[in-house]
């Protein structure tokens, strides 16, 4: 078959990879068009255009964008009508997929509409849940809650497991990091996450650097690393170079997974980190501080009770959120130390993290052949 697979980002463009091995592991005659990232580029698309055109974030970088982003909706839907696919999947970027699915849906041309991802209505824009059916045939989603806020709007909706459960951090060596680091064998490890965006480490790190300060003061057998990223290497190791304090920095994809198997605490910014830092068992507090107009806007528009996704998976608070004024040294010492004498919390998030495995399908079939079996299923049932 002839699938036609769209991605605006690079999480999507990962997801869409995925995709790509599963469906051509069920149909060994796959073909694949669309767009997509590097990781699709490897799996063998032939991308349209480079997605780093729908990749536009602020006010004052999206209104000079919107004549380009409109373009590339038409070429997409006009390509699509060229290629003549037997489905069209959409990744992710719910904004730039709808336009192209309501444009198709206009066309009539007898294919299944797919996106995979579900837009977060259960945080904000409940209302989409309402309309979405008029523009696709199947919704798969990442997370158990979600079908629920769709099926009962007439849109067959999955729920197929998130792709943290496919994260090769699960296949992370605990020796191997300490050994190559010459980090003694008995020396706790703390993992410092500052966040992958600029403004998230100019934020967050200063807080972070204070906290490892004085366990370095407080106790002989702590060691730290910073598991960073391309994007904000360089300052973060500028910033860590300033403080003066004993913090390795790595990069790399087997540095970062080693590390996370060899940590015995964290403290983290908000974000899929802390999905991976769960399903590897490192007890952690999650800290986050955005500006006040951010704040403000964060209050009155998203409606929900936690931030951290093993929280919105539990329903309930099994690690901490220290945000805004909560975020602060005296705050996440205090939990630190709890985790080090293996208090209750300890056991709470212990607890709390096998309940999110199994939530989440670990164990089970991967999330990318769950996805490619709905997707194979539902091209067959709209050709009877």
């Amino acid at each position: 078959m002839k699938y036609y697979l769209i991605s605006g980002e690079p999480s999507g463009d990962a997801l869409g990879a995925r995709l790509m091995q599963a469906l051509r592991r069920k149909d060994k005659k796959a073909e694949f068009y669309g767009i997509g990232g590097d990781g699709m580029k490897n799996e063998g698309l032939d991308s349209l255009f480079n997605i780093s055109d729908l990749a536009v974030m602020g006010l004052a970088e999206v209104i000079p964008s919107i004549p380009r982003v409109l373009r590339r909706i038409s070429e997409t839907v006009a390509d699509i009508q060229k290629v003549r696919p037997d489905v069209v999947v959409t990744i992710d970027s719910w904004s730039f997929s709808a336009r192209v699915h309501k444009k198709l849906r206009r066309l009539k041309m007898g294919i299944p509409q797919v996106h995979y991802v579900a837009p977060q209505v259960w945080a904000w824009k409940k209302k989409r849940a309402r309309t979405m059916y008029k523009y696709i045939d199947l919704l798969l989603t990442l997370f158990p809650q979600e079908p629920r806020y769709f099926l009962p709007y007439n849109l067959q909706t999955v729920f197929v497991g998130h792709p943290v459960i496919e994260s090769e951090v699960v296949n992370g060596i605990r020796g191997d990091f300490k050994k190559r680091h010459h980090i003694p064998e008995d020396n706790r490890l703390l993992l410092v996450l500052p966040g992958s965006r600029h403004n998230e480490v100019e934020r967050l790190l200063p807080t972070f650097l204070e906290v490892v300060k004085q366990l370095h003061e407080r106790y002989n057998d702590f060691s730290f690393v910073i598991p960073t990223v391309s994007t904000v290497s360089e300052q973060v190791r500028e910033m860590v170079g300033r403080s003066g304090l004993p913090v390795e920095v790595v990069e790399g994809t087997r540095e970062r997974h080693d590390a996370f198997k060899s940590g015995d605490m964290a403290v983290a910014a908000s974000g899929t980190v802390a999905l991976e830092l769960a399903i590897v068992d490192v007890p952690h507090v999650i800290a986050y501080k955005v500006p006040k107009l951010t704040e403000w806007l964060v209050r009155h528009f998203i409606h929900i009770q936690f931030v951290n996704l093993s929280n919105i998976l539990l329903g309930k608070e099994v690690v901490p959120e220290l945000l805004q004024q909560d975020c602060t040294v005296e705050k996440m010492m205090y939990y630190i130390e709890q985790f080090m004498k293996h208090k209750p919390i300890y056991n709470r998030q212990m607890e709390g993290f096998e309940k999110v495995r199994k939530l989440l399908g670990m164990g089970q079939t991967t999330p990318s052949d769950n996805a490619a079996e709905e997707i194979i299923k539902a091209v067959k049932s709209f050709k009877k």
